[in-house]
């Protein structure tokens, strides 16, 4: 007994584990979209987390902030990124790289995997130079490959697509395992395999690294880290007291020059080795001046009580009956197209995969639903059985198209042929024209639902379910 509870005592999780646990859930509290297999589209997923935290995971209940940046640059030509910017300039000024040692659940995993005993690869010139890989990664697949394929109307969120790990274990991954999403499984084609290839490689490579992926690609540390020296949470070094002796530098587990730079996590290993006290948090300074007489103030249990409150509130938000139901992120119904709300839709014709076309006037007199989508959208994909289950169950009473904009990487008929859909029709729109005329011509995907006489009763932007469409539909019939 007294083995277990030194062996307990030892391996119990410290303040930075717990933190990172509590964020992990905080950041993926719709718990019941893993029961269900769906994904959260309420109101909280308008704001951005700050860590890795994949938008497609079932029980994410924000916005990953390095996909939004992605599709915000993309999306440049129809209204600018600020709002995006925005939030990562606040979150770099206050946080930091304390939001990778502490915030992000791709470093928590990385760190668990860490721990498997193994002989581990020490730091050293390779992998300082491998640190400013994160660099051009940032540079060319999350801002340059997005601005200028969004400039041609042809979004491409390049890290997100073929890199990012945390888009495969948290969306891919974690939507296929559930018993609701089998059919997902015909639709795996070669980008898939390549992106777990990817996680396998990275997974085995933090076994012997010490987060490899933090270090060496991603782009959300990057941007954190220029924000290093001016941040408001961090580590800073007491130079009165510091004796340069090195023994934070040696002990720190990644590849910084000096404490507090744009590569430090904030993780702290340094702080407990320091022999001279040099070496403290940034943040407290905030809270209490240095030369003010020390109050008893309970901090730590005000702060524990503060995160227990907003996780309760969060749970309680992202849990709610009727929650997957709820709107898409975002309405398109002010935007200067003649698919506003209200107004009569404009023709088109479009080629059918199978041969045929359809010919959107000749289908009036019934409801008419639009799914503009691409085999690279995981939230497109998801939710292609909703309208293929619309298109079976009520076929006779509405016209139902799934769109495939010219947004084409792979063989499109061939993912079609493997996804099976047997009763909703397939198009293709060869220019784009017709996803640039409703004016989200870089955001995917798009739902747009026309009544009997061609009037657009409802656009918008981000997934829906099928209950959802039921209600839009029955409400317009």
């Amino acid at each position: 007994m007294g083995k277990v509870m030194n062996w307990l005592r030892c391996h119990a999780p410290t303040r930075q584990r717990w933190i990172q646990l509590y964020a992990a859930l905080l950041y993926n509290a719709h718990l019941k979209g893993f029961i269900q297999g769906e994904i959260y589209t309420g109101p909280l997923k308008n704001l951005c987390v700050p860590g890795l935290n994949c938008y497609s995971c079932p029980g994410a209940v924000g916005a990953c902030p390095l996909g939004s940046l992605q599709n915000a640059l993309a999306a440049s030509t129809v209204r600018g990124p600020w709002y995006v910017l925005g939030i990562l300039m606040l979150l770099g000024l206050t946080l930091g790289r304390t939001v990778c040692g502490f915030l992000c659940p791709m470093g928590l995993l990385q760190e668990l995997i860490h721990r498997v005993p193994t002989p581990k690869i020490p730091k050293g010139k390779a992998t300082r130079v491998l640190s400013y890989g994160k660099y051009v990664t940032l540079g060319l697949l999350a801002v340059a490959l997005p601005i200028y394929f969004g400039a041609q109307q042809l979004p491409l969120p390049a890290f997100c697509k073929y890199i990012c790990p945390a888009g495969t274990l948290e969306g891919a991954v974690a939507l296929l395992t559930h018993p609701e999403n089998d059919s997902l499984f015909s639709m795996l084609h070669g980008l898939f395999t390549q992106k777990m290839v990817i996680l396998i490689l990275l997974a085995a490579l933090c076994v012997f690294c010490y987060r490899a992926f933090c270090r060496f690609l991603c782009p959300l540390g990057a941007i954190y880290g220029f924000f290093a020296r001016v941040s408001l949470l961090g580590i800073r070094v007491e130079e009165d007291k510091c004796t340069h002796c090195g023994l934070c530098l040696s002990r720190c587990p990644v590849d910084i020059r000096r404490v507090g730079d744009h590569e430090c996590v904030h993780c702290g290993a340094c702080k407990a080795v320091c022999p001279t006290g040099a070496i403290s948090w940034k943040g407290s300074q905030v809270f209490l001046r240095q030369d003010a007489p020390k109050r008893r103030v309970p901090w730590q249990g005000l702060a524990v009580a503060g995160m227990l409150v907003l996780l309760g509130v969060t749970l309680w938000v992202a849990n709610q009956p009727g929650q997957e139901a709820a709107a898409p992120v975002e309405t398109v119904e002010t935007v200067e197209t003649g698919y506003q709300v209200g107004m009569t839709a404009p023709d088109f014709t479009v080629p059918l995969y199978g041969g045929g076309e359809f010919h959107l006037w000749e289908n009036r007199g019934k409801v008419t639903v639009l799914n503009f989508w691409a085999t690279w959208c995981t939230p497109c994909v998801a939710e292609l059985p909703y309208f293929d289950r619309l298109a079976e169950e009520m076929g006779d009473q509405v016209n139902v198209l799934a769109i495939h904009s010219n947004l084409v990487t792979e063989d499109v008929a061939a993912w079609l042929e493997k996804a099976g859909y047997a009763h909703l029709p397939m198009a293709l729109d060869e220019s784009g024209e017709i996803l640039a005329s409703l004016g989200v011509s870089t955001m995917l995907p798009v739902t747009v639902i026309l009544d009997a006489e061609g009037k657009v009763c409802y656009n918008a932007v981000g997934s829906v379910t099928y209950e959802f469409l039921l209600e839009q539909v029955q409400a317009i019939q």
